[in-house]
């Protein structure tokens, strides 16, 4: 009799842990949405006043500003790493003497835009297309223009 009720109160234990371990196992988690700026960030391969050389470019969301993004050129073109004003409806982005965290030279970029399914990557992949033009204080009235692909990561499309 001793021995149905240690098993009885043993099967409850089971239970009981059982239950608060799937209880404690179910995870609601709040959906982290995005930023205002995931339509522009990406890698970008680029080539520089229509160049054979392509080189990579960074785009990405800054931590503050909603309205904004940093433009990075990886010290590939002019060595230019600036925050620039984004327009999310009209997928655009510009700015005016901005200062440049690699350099003391301020950098002014116009023209710049993202456009959707425009552009095809090295193995003939349908992706977004960047451009913008690019001036830099040191040289004033050169307007570099920068345009390319999107990065896909696959190995083929690397440059």
């Amino acid at each position: 009799m001793i021995n149905k009720i240690v098993m009885r109160h043993i099967k409850i234990i089971i239970l009981f842990f059982g239950a608060a371990c799937m209880w404690a196992c179910s995870k609601d988690l709040p959906d982290a949405g995005g930023t205002s700026a995931k339509e522009f960030a990406n890698e970008w391969w680029v080539k520089i006043n229509d160049t054979g050389k392509v080189v990579k470019l960074s785009t990405y969301n800054t931590s503050l500003n909603p309205d904004s993004m940093w433009v990075d050129d990886l010290k590939h073109l002019g060595s230019f790493k600036c925050k620039a004003k984004i327009d999310v409806s009209a997928l655009t982005f510009s700015v005016q003497n901005s200062s440049n965290t690699y350099s003391a030279v301020t950098v002014n970029i116009t023209n710049g835009k993202i456009l959707k399914n425009a552009g095809v990557s090295k193995t003939g992949n349908v992706v977004d297309s960047i451009y913008m033009e690019v001036e830099f204080s040191n040289k004033p009235g050169i307007k570099n223009k920068i345009a390319g692909s999107a990065r896909t990561r696959w190995d083929e499309d690397d440059y």
